[in-house]
C-alpha cells in the first residue's frame, strides 16, 4: 500500500476538495498523504476524516502547504488563481505532479505556472472530464468543416456559487473553436451582451453563461446557420466526473517529464 502514490488535496474542506478526497479513498492506485486549507478555516488541524463526518483517516488539515507537499507524489488543486500559482511553486519544489483545475486564471498566473512547468509535471484543464474533452476534439473538428457564415455560440450554466464566468470549459470550447477556424479567441470573443448591442459580427464567437441552484456544469456549443443549427452538448450531473479525471491525471504524470500539459494529453487524444 504505502508503494502507491501520495496524493495531497488542496482546498480540502471544498465541495470538489472533499469530493476528490473521497474519490482517491476508494481508488486502489493512490492513497491520501495530505490535505490543505485556508488559513484560518475551520478544517485546520482536524483530522479530515472527522471533518467530513467520518472515521479517523490519520490526516490533518495544514494550512502549512509545503509541508504537506514533501511527501506527496502528486497535488490536486482546485482553488483560486492566486493560490494556485503558490501551490505551482511549492509543488515544482517538492517534485510533485501538480494538477490544476482552477478556473479563472489570468496570463499573469499562467506566466508563473510556466515557470513552474520548468521543474516539474503540470496537468492544467479547465475541465477533467473525458466527455469534455471529447467535445472539445467535436468543437475543433466542425468549426474547421464551418466557415464564417456559421455563428458560434457557447452557453454554459453552473450553481449559484460559482464565481468566474464564462467558465473554464466554456473557454476550452471557444478556444478549441477559434483554432479550427485559425483564428485568436482573443480577436473573435463576444462575451457580457447587454442592451443595444447592434448585430452580431461575422465571425464572433459569443459565449452566455446561467447561474443557479445546484447545476453541476452544462456546456452548449451552438453553430447557427441560415434554416439549420448544430448543438454539440455535454451534461455532467456528478462532480465525480472531475474527480476521476483529475486522479487519472495525477497517476499519468507520474511517468512524465517536467513540462505543461492537459487533459488532451492524459487521455491519449
Amino acid at each position: 500500500m504505502s508503494d502507491l502514490p501520495g496524493i495531497v488535496v488542496a482546498g480540502a474542506s471544498g465541495r470538489m476538495g472533499q469530493m476528490l478526497i473521497r474519490t482517491i479513498l476508494a481508488s486502489d492506485k493512490a492513497r491520501l498523504v495530505g490535505c490543505v486549507g485556508r488559513a484560518g478555516a475551520p478544517w485546520i488541524g482536524r483530522d479530515v476524516g472527522e471533518a467530513m463526518g467520518r472515521a479517523p483517516l490519520g490526516v490533518v488539515v495544514t494550512d502549512d502547504p509545503l509541508e504537506a507537499f514533501a511527501r506527496a507524489q502528486a497535488v490536486i488543486d482546485f482553488t483560486t488563481p492566486a493560490a494556485t500559482v503558490q501551490f505551482a511553486a511549492l509543488a515544482a519544489q517538492a517534485r510533485a505532479v501538480h494538477v490544476i483545475g482552477t478556473t479563472g486564471l489570468e496570463p499573469e498566473h499562467l506566466r508563473a505556472i510556466a515557470l513552474a512547468a520548468h521543474h516539474a509535471v503540470i496537468v492544467r484543464a479547465g475541465n477533467m472530464s473525458l466527455g469534455v474533452n471529447l467535445l472539445v476534439r467535436l468543437t475543433r473538428l466542425v468549426a474547421e468543416a464551418l466557415d464564417a457564415d456559421w455563428d458560434i455560440e457557447v452557453v454554459e450554466a453552473h450553481h449559484r456559487m460559482k464565481v468566474d464566468a464564462p467558465s473554464g470549459t466554456a473557454l476550452m470550447l471557444g478556444g478549441a473553436a477559434a483554432e479550427g477556424r485559425g483564428v485568436a479567441l482573443d480577436a473573435v470573443r463576444d462575451a457580457g451582451r447587454d442592451g443595444i448591442t447592434g448585430a452580431r459580427l461575422r465571425g464572433a464567437i459569443g459565449f452566455a453563461a446561467v447561474r443557479g441552484g445546484d447545476i453541476v456544469g452544462e456546456h452548449d456549443v451552438i453553430f447557427a446557420g441560415e434554416g439549420e443549427r448544430i448543438v454539440l452538448r455535454h451534461v455532467a450531473t456528478d462532480r465525480a466526473v472531475f474527480a476521476r479525471g483529475a486522479l487519472r491525471a495525477a497517476l499519468w504524470g507520474q511517468s512524465q517529464k517536467p513540462g505543461e500539459y492537459d487533459m488532451i494529453n492524459v487521455l491519449g487524444l
